[in-house]
């Protein structure tokens, strides 16, 4: 029987991205936990990513209805997986663009807080590797509509479950995870 690509991803994510410890940790929220995700583990190695790329595409975009131009979020953790998924799209025959938000704008240069071709871009989905409290996402969500592009939809590798996914929807945008932290507490 073949491993499903979210199966291999379940294991890889397991296997490296997944760390439990007595002590916590802190996250980039400023909370903490003793369940760590780590989903650098998966989006910084090329066949891992590839396979992410590959699933998302198949298996998670498709239940969010609607087209997008664009696919993009707040550096670093959204980086690889928008870059991973407009490669994804090419060999699919579809443009998607692959958009950077900065943290803030850059204070050089044009001062942009987006990089990429966005100025055309009337729709983007936002990603991110793991949500907790939205922030985050959020922050690239506010960036994105403030340059005048529509994003009401997001994805991302996990979901820690602890509001990020309902502070996204109080915003008016529709987030889908690939995994749930649930998933990995036995």
């Amino acid at each position: 029987m073949q491993t499903s690509l979210h199966d291999q991803l379940f294991q890889w994510m397991k296997t490296y991205a997944y760390r439990y410890s007595e002590t916590a940790f802190r996250l980039a929220s400023g909370m903490e936990s003793h369940h760590y995700f780590n989903c650098k583990e998966l989006t910084l190695h090329p066949e891992r990513l590839s396979a992410l790329a590959d699933c998302m595409v198949e298996e998670l975009i498709p239940k969010l209805i609607g087209d997008f131009q664009a696919v993009g979020g707040l550096t670093l953790g959204a980086d690889p997986i928008a870059y991973a998924l407009s490669l994804a799209y090419q060999k699919k025959g579809k443009l998607i663009y692959p958009l950077v938000v900065r943290k803030e704008a850059k204070g050089h240069g044009t001062g942009q807080q987006i990089e990429g071709f966005w100025k055309d871009i009337k729709s983007c989905l936002v990603v991110d590797d793991v949500i907790t409290t939205g922030g985050s996402t959020l922050k690239a969500v506010a960036a994105l509509r403030e340059a005048g592009i529509e994003v009401t939809k997001g994805i991302c590798v996990l979901d820690r479950e602890e509001g990020g996914k309902e502070a996204l929807e109080k915003q008016g945008i529709r987030m889908v995870s690939l995994f749930k932290k649930a998933e990995f507490i036995v």
